[in-house]
C-alpha cells in the first residue's frame, strides 16, 4: 500500500513501544552484559554511548527519514527516493537486498537464542533448574550442565526454535495495529516493569556496590582497537539500525512526529535498558563470586547459579527469564517485519509474506542451531587465522553484528549525507524545534559516521 492507503501507526505511543521493542532485546540483557565483562567494564560502557550518540542516533534519524519520505520498506524507499534524486539506482538496490538480507538472516540465528530462552523459561515453569538432568550419568547438577545438556540435544532446541519463530511470524502476518503494536503495547510496559524489580532484587541481595564500581568505574588499560569495534558492533545490534528496520517504521509515521526527539528517546531508552540490565545482572554474579566475563554463556549458564544460592531464587529466575523472553520476543517481531515488509511492498500479501520469511529464517536456523552438537566441529573460516575458531553460529554473528550492520549503517549515511538534497531532508527531520540540530546531525552524518564505520571495518580484518 502507498500513498493515502499506507497504514500509520495509531500513536505515538504505539511507535515508540514497537520501535523501543524492538531495539530492546537480547543485545541489552545477553550480549551486553557478557561483551561489557569480557572488556573492562566502565570503559566499554563509556565508549559504547559515544557510539550510540555519534553513530547510532545519527543514522537512525537517517533510517526515519528514508522511511517516512519514501513511505516504504528499504529498497522501495530508497529506491525512490532516488528517482527523486536522479540519482543511481543501485543505491535502491544494493540498501534494499542488505536490508532484506540482514534481518532475514539475523532472525534466523537469533530464533536460535530465542529458542534457548523458550526452552529455559519452560523449565522455571515446570520444575526448575534444580531438578533438570545434569550432562552426565551420576554428576552433580549444575546451570553449566543444564546448559550443556540443551545445546547436545538438536531435537530440544529444534522445539524450542521453531516455538519461537512460529509465534514471531504469527504476530508479524497481522496488519500492524492487530500484530506488532498490540503485542508491544502489552508486552513492553511488563518487559520496564520486570526490570526493575529484577534490579531492586539485585540491589538488595547482591553485590551492588560492587557491580556499580564495575559498571561506571572505567579502566581504560583494558581498551584496544577491538574493544572500539566490539562497541560500535554492539551500538548497532543493540538499536536495530542498518537492519531497514527503522525503515520500515518510519514509513508507518505521520508527518508531524519529530524524528529527532522520537530517534533520541529510544536511543537514551535502549541504553538505559543495558545499564539498569547490568546492575540486575552484576550484583547476583558478584555476590556469588562468579566470574563476570562468562561470554554468550553468562545470561544461561551463570544466572541460574547466582539465583539458585539467593532467597526466593526460583521466583526471581522465572522473573529474569520472562523478562528475557519478552525482550527476545519484541526484536524478533520488529527484525522479521523489516524482512517481510520489502514482499509486501513488491505485492505479496502480508499473511503470505510473513509465513515465507519466518519460514526460509527457519532453514537458515537449522545451520545455526546443530553448529552448538551435529556441526560443533565446522569452522567455515578457518583459512583466516583470526576467526580460525568461530563455529557457524559465532560466523553469523559476525557477519551480521560486526559486518553487514556496519556495512548497510554505511551506504545508508553516504547516501542521506551526500546523495539527497538538503531540502528534502530538511522537510523530514526540521520539525518544530529540532530544526537547530539539523546542521549538526547532517555535518556529523556526512563526515563523521562515514569515517568512524570504515575504521572499525579495517579493523576487524587488520
Amino acid at each position: 500500500m502507498v500513498g493515502s492507503e499506507k497504514p500509520q501507526w495509531s500513536s505515538s505511543f504505539a511507535f515508540f513501544m514497537a520501535a523501543t521493542g524492538t531495539a530492546v532485546g537480547l543485545g541489552n540483557v545477553w550480549r551486553f552484559p557478557f561483551l561489557l565483562g569480557e572488556n573492562g567494564g566502565g570503559a566499554f560502557l563509556i565508549i559504547y554511548i559515544l557510539a550510540v550518540l555519534l553513530i547510532g542516533l545519527p543514522i537512525m534519524v537517517a533510517e526515519l527519514a528514508v522511511g517516512r519520505k519514501g513511505r516504504a520498506s528499504g529498497a522501495l524507499a530508497v529506491e525512490r527516493l532516488s528517482a527523486q534524486e536522479g540519482s543511481s539506482k543501485h543505491w535502491g538496490r544494493l540498501i534494499g537486498w542488505l536490508c532484506f538480507i540482514i534481518p532475514f538472516v539475523g532472525i534466523g540465528y537469533y530464533s536460535v537464542v530465542g529458542g534457548w530462552v523458550t526452552d529455559y523459561l519452560g523449565t522455571t515453569v515446570s520444575d526448575g533448574f534444580s531438578n533438570a538432568p545434569a550432562a552426565d550419568e551420576g554428576a552433580p547438577i549444575s546451570p553449566g550442565a543444564v546448559f550443556d545438556t540443551m545445546l547436545a540435544n538438536p531435537w530440544r532446541l529444534l522445539i524450542g526454535q521453531t516455538l519461537f519463530l512460529g509465534a514471531v511470524t504469527y504476530v508479524v502476518s497481522f496488519n500492524i495495529h492487530s500484530g506488532i503494536e498490540r503485542v508491544a503495547k502489552i508486552m513492553m510496559p511488563g518487559f520496564f516493569v520486570l526490570l526493575v524489580v529484577l534490579a531492586v532484587y539485585a540491589a538488595f541481595v547482591g553485590d551492588f556496590a560492587r557491580a556499580l564500581n564495575f559498571l561506571f568505574v572505567p579502566d581504560f588499560s583494558a581498551v584496544t582497537m577491538k574493544t572500539v569495534m566490539l562497541a560500535v558492533g554492539q551500538a548497532f545490534f543493540s538499536i536495530a539500525i542498518g537492519l531497514g528496520i527503522m525503515i520500515t517504521f518510519g514509513s508507518y509515521l505521520p508527518k508531524e512526529t519529530s524524528l529527532m526527539k522520537t530517534a533520541a528517546a529510544i536511543c537514551l531508552t535502549d541504553t538505559l535498558v543495558a545499564v539498569i540490565a547490568g546492575m540486575a545482572i552484576f550484583p547476583l554474579l558478584f555476590a556469588q563470586g562468579i566470574d563476570a566475563s562468562g561470554g554468550p554463556g553468562l545470561i544461561f549458564v551463570t544466572m541460574p547459579g547466582a539465583f539458585s544460592a539467593l532467597p526466593g531464587g526460583d521466583f526471581f529466575t522465572f522473573l529474569f527469564f520472562g523478562f528475557l523472553f519478552l525482550a527476545t520476543f519484541t526484536t524478533g517481531i520488529g527484525t522479521l517485519e523489516a524482512a517481510v515488509g520489502r514482499l509486501v511492498n513488491r505485492g505479496t500479501s502480508r499473511r503470505k509474506a510473513a509465513w515465507l520469511c519466518g519460514g526460509g529464517a527457519w532453514f537458515v536456523a537449522l545451520g545455526a542451531m546443530l553448529s552448538f552438537n551435529l556441526f560443533k566441529d565446522l569452522r567455515p573460516l578457518a583459512m583466516l587465522a583470526k576467526f580460525k575458531d568461530n563455529t557457524l553460529f559465532d560466523t553469523l554473528d559476525l557477519i551480521i553484528a560486526n559486518l553487514l550492520l556496519p556495512v548497510n549503517g554505511l551506504l545508508l549515511a553516504l547516501f542521506v549525507g551526500w546523495v539527497l538534497k538538503g531540502k528534502h531532508l530538511k522537510d523530514e527531520i526540521a520539525v518544530d524545534d529540532a530544526a537547530k540540530f539539523y546542521p549538526l546531525w547532517h555535518a556529523i552524518l556526512k563526515y563523521l559516521v562515514p569515517v568512524a564505520i570504515i575504521a572499525i571495518l579495517v579493523s576487524l580484518f587488520g
